[in-house]
């Protein structure tokens, strides 16, 4: 188990180097995603979230996605409904309504024994042309070990 999460652990870090470099990218914006509480099922889980796409640049604006996060690998526990937080990167400045919505796929990690932290590295959306940061943050409560694939997939909501 030990060496597991340490190979993950790695597999995260030398992503989280080489993802950024494979193109010029720009900051985009942040997305801010709500979690549905997720029971793990030793083999996988999925999650609904409902997130806000925070665009740079004047004026701001934001724009709502619907989505579902299903993890495949060691997922044992129960966790409350949580916050995912990622900065956007993409290949050009302009992202408008829609542009986020899409597959991602890579490799996650949560530990959470009361509060609880985890990572995820997605790379995908339209035309694989957004990155959500390498390294996400995972806010929740409850007590949980996972590890493994991870598929998140956005569809827009519109604009607020």
């Amino acid at each position: 188990m030990k060496q597991f999460l340490a190979t993950l652990g790695a597999s995260i870090l030398i992503l989280a180097i080489a993802l950024p470099a494979r193109a010029e990218t720009f900051r985009a914006g942040r997305l801010l995603c709500a979690t549905a509480p997720r029971v793990g099922l030793v083999l996988g889980s999925a999650q609904t979230l409902r997130c806000v796409f925070h665009a740079r640049g004047q004026p701001p604006r934001q724009y709502v996605y619907e989505g579902r996060i299903r993890r495949v690998g060691l997922d044992i526990g129960v966790t409350s409904a949580g916050v995912l937080s990622w900065a956007v990167l993409a290949r050009n400045s302009r992202v408008g309504p829609g542009s986020l919505r899409g597959n991602y796929v890579g490799a996650s990690g949560n530990v959470a024994l009361g509060p609880g932290l985890g990572a995820n590295v997605l790379i995908g959306g339209s035309r694989r042309s957004i990155m959500l940061q390498p390294l996400s943050v995972e806010r929740s409560i409850g007590l949980n070990l996972a590890a493994g694939i991870t598929n998140l997939t956005l569809g827009a909501r519109g604009a607020r």
